[in-house]
C-alpha cells in the first residue's frame, strides 16, 4: 500500500496553487507561445540544431544545470503520464517528457562538442548567479511517488508549476549572459514553451 502524501507536500501544493498567478506573471507569458512538445521552434527537432562556436562559462553552466533540472522534470512527468486521473494531464505530462528527453540529448551533445562536463557542479553557491539549482528536491518527489488519484494530480501540477518557473528563471539568465547564439536561442524557446505549460497547468488546477 503506497504511503499517503506528506502534510508538508499538501500544504506546499495549496500554497503554490494560490501563488501560481504570480508565477505566471513573473514568467512574462504571452499569446502565441508554443504548446508542450513544440518548444523547439519552426518544427525543427532540437537534436538537429548545431551549436555555434563562441560559447562562454554562462552557456556551460546553463546547459549543465538544465540537464539536471530535466532529470527531475522527466521523473515527475513520466509519473504523471501514467498515473494522473485526467486524460488532459496525462497528455500534457507525456508531451513534456518527450520534449525534455529530446532536449537532454541536444544539451549533452553541445557540451560534449565543447569538451565540457555534462554533469553539474554541486559545490555550495556554484550556481547562485545562474538562478540556483532546481527548487524541487528528492523529498518532494518521493512524497509525490506515494500520492494517488486527485491528490497525486494536484501535487504534481503544483510541484511542476514551481519546477517550470525555475526553468524560465534559468533560461532568462542565459539569454542575458550567454555567449553562444544557438544556446541563447534554445533558452528563449525554453522561456516560451515553459511559460505556455505554466498557463496550461494553471487552467488544469483551476478546472
Amino acid at each position: 500500500m503506497a504511503a499517503a502524501v506528506s502534510p508538508r507536500l499538501g500544504r506546499r501544493a495549496v500554497a503554490l496553487a494560490a501563488l501560481a498567478p504570480l508565477l505566471l506573471t513573473a514568467c512574462g507569458t504571452g499569446a502565441g507561445t508554443p504548446k508542450a512538445g513544440h518548444g523547439h521552434g519552426h518544427g525543427r527537432p532540437a537534436a538537429n540544431a548545431a551549436a555555434a562556436p563562441g560559447h562562454n562559462d554562462a552557456d556551460v553552466m546553463f546547459l549543465q544545470m538544465m540537464i539536471e533540472h530535466h532529470r527531475q522534470g522527466l521523473e515527475m512527468a513520466r509519473l504523471a503520464a501514467g498515473r494522473a486521473p485526467r486524460e488532459e494531464v496525462r497528455r500534457l505530462a507525456a508531451a513534456v517528457a518527450a520534449t525534455q528527453a529530446d532536449e537532454v540529448r541536444t544539451m549533452r551533445s553541445w557540451l560534449t562538442r565543447w569538451s565540457e562536463p555534462t554533469t553539474v557542479d554541486h559545490a555550495p553557491g556554484a550556481h547562485a548567479d545562474h538562478g540556483g539549482m532546481p527548487a524541487t528536491g528528492e523529498k518532494e518527489i518521493r512524497a509525490l511517488r506515494g500520492a494517488k488519484g486527485a491528490e497525486f494530480e494536484n501535487a504534481f501540477l503544483s510541484l511542476f508549476l514551481a519546477h517550470q518557473h525555475n526553468a524560465v528563471k534559468m533560461a532568462r539568465t542565459e539569454t542575458s549572459r550567454g555567449g553562444d547564439a544557438e544556446t541563447k536561442a534554445f533558452a528563449q524557446r525554453v522561456v516560451e514553451s515553459r511559460s505556455d505549460q505554466i498557463r496550461q497547468m494553471l487552467g488544469l488546477l483551476n478546472a
